[in-house]
């Protein structure tokens, strides 16, 4: 029974509950003895809260049979990576020196979700400050892929996306500032959206006004982030870019197999330069194909000028070296090799580098906008190959097709970092399994805040595919 209610889609567990043929109190316990069964695994919670879950759960199931009004999200459990603020719960950021910290206040978008009546049950694993594509720190040690526990989760939303994999819940809030919920929903077969700059609120966010990063849904089916995108989503006063921006009706949009009829959908491989594994290829041409099958009108696009990894670097890494070199003064030994080679590196960039960065920024964002001029729709592969071993490095080489190249950023998604600089929704969703037997990524973009239609896009293409089947740590547990 505990495995079946942990199998339900969001959509399935709310229904139930409002039927009365499942209990919060039910789900909510599945929920926490799987995470804690799965836990010495994977290694995917920093925390968790059973015993603050099963209160809220009870007081969940009184309220159900009080015959209360009841949010969205009613008796549902979720997890949150342990960069965004939880009131009561402890947030570490992955780091040593934050192993204390327990916020005053929730972030809103987590706020939103408990008011529309989720249970947080933990607090997924994040490498220190969401600062590289796996998931590692001195704090707990390696996140491992429920795909196969040699390979890595990604990053820097890996315990999110390697919990939801695992079936632990069906509901995740993750982070993205450059793929960070895309990448380890590539690798981990799961769906990872960001969203249009200022859909979700991002209360957190120091520099609101140059923001690139967002809070962001994971979960196991688009319907399900549609669910948590009628949660979550809306204006805020915290955050300049949600104003004014009419929030869509994520629910009352019922799913559309037609979605993608009609649609001009351009796509590229790589920018020119970036290698992508055959396995990665032969998926990606499949998923062309079978958008084509779906009625869309599929063309390319010219990567030329879309190699941002290096206007990105300097934008962000000068944002990190600002936040959290003080940091490092005051603990040097806490924090990792790694970290502290990031952060010294963005020593190099001037003042004037860096706004040249922001320069370079909106002509990205104009660049973009003139593709959808001619498109409805922008498709690539998510990464350029499955997920890296368990233990690469951020500066390590990485190896496509028996090739090692230098620099992870630049090789294995030199797709997504572009979307957080223009500000444009952009998915993964998965396409299929590579010879290796790990999930393959596709991403769709959409323009800016067509959020709602690229999802029902996502969504038609997720149900044309034959569904994955459920990772090899869900299936055995």
């Amino acid at each position: 029974m505990s495995d079946s209610l942990c199998e339900l889609s969001a959509i399935e567990a709310a229904q139930s509950i409002r039927a009365r043929s499942v209990s919060p109190v039910e789900l909510v316990r599945a929920a926490l003895e799987r995470a804690e069964r799965l836990q010495p695994v994977l290694n995917c919670f920093i925390t968790l809260c059973g015993e603050r879950a099963m209160a809220e759960a009870r007081l969940a199931e009184a309220a159900l049979m009080r015959g209360d009004a009841v949010g969205l999200l009613h008796g549902l459990p979720f997890t949150v990576k342990d960069l965004v603020n939880t009131e009561g719960v402890r947030t570490t950021f992955g780091a040593v020196p934050f192993a204390a910290n327990v916020p005053a206040e929730d972030a809103v978008a987590v706020a939103r979700l408990r008011e529309q009546g989720g249970i947080l049950i933990g607090k997924t694993t994040t490498p220190e400050f969401g600062s590289k594509s796996m998931t590692d720190s001195p704090l707990f040690g390696q996140t491992r892929n429920p795909w196969n526990l040699e390979r890595t989760c990604g990053g820097s939303s890996g315990g999110a996306a390697a919990a939801t994999a695992a079936g632990i819940t069906a509901l995740a809030v993750a982070t993205d500032g450059g793929g960070s919920t895309r990448i380890p929903a590539a690798c981990n077969g799961v769906v990872g959206f960001k969203q249009s700059i200022g859909a979700i609120p991002h209360s957190q966010a120091q520099d609101a006004i140059g923001n690139q990063t967002y809070v962001t849904p994971t979960t196991r089916t688009v319907a399900d982030t549609r669910l948590m995108m009628a949660a979550m989503a809306g204006p805020h006063s915290c955050d300049p870019w949600s104003l004014g921006v009419p929030k869509a009706d994520y629910l009352s949009a019922a799913a559309n197999p037609d979605a993608l009829r009609g649609k001009r959908v351009r796509y590229c491989v790589a920018p020119p330069g970036r290698p992508v594994d055959a396995d990665v290829r032969r998926l990606f041409d499949a998923a062309l194909a079978r958008l084509e099958e779906l009625g869309a009108e599929v063309e390319a696009f010219d990567g030329t000028g879309f190699d941002v990894e290096p206007v990105w670097r300097v934008i962000n890494h000068t944002v990190w070296r600002t936040r959290f070199l003080p940091l490092i003064a005051q603990a040097p030994d806490a924090y990792s090799p790694t970290f502290q080679r990031q952060i010294a590196s963005a020593a190099q960039f001037s003042a004037q580098q860096y706004q040249e960065a922001m320069f370079a920024r909106t002509l990205l964002y104009r660049k973009v906008q003139a593709l959808f001029d001619q498109a409805d729709l922008l498709v690539t592969p998510t990464m350029s190959r499955t997920a890296l071993p368990l233990g690469a490095d951020i500066f390590d080489s990485i190896v496509i097709d028996g090739r090692a190249y230098d620099d992870i950023r630049a090789h294995w998604y030199p797709w997504t970092m572009l979307f957080n600089l223009t500000g444009h929704p952009a998915v993964s969703v998965p396409c299929g399994l590579g010879e290796d037997g790990l999930p393959v990524g596709l991403q769709l973009v959409a323009p800016c805040h067509a959020d709602l239609d690229l999802l029902l896009a996502a969504e038609a293409f997720e149900q044309a595919c034959a569904p994955l089947l459920p990772a090899p740590a869900f299936a055995q547990a």
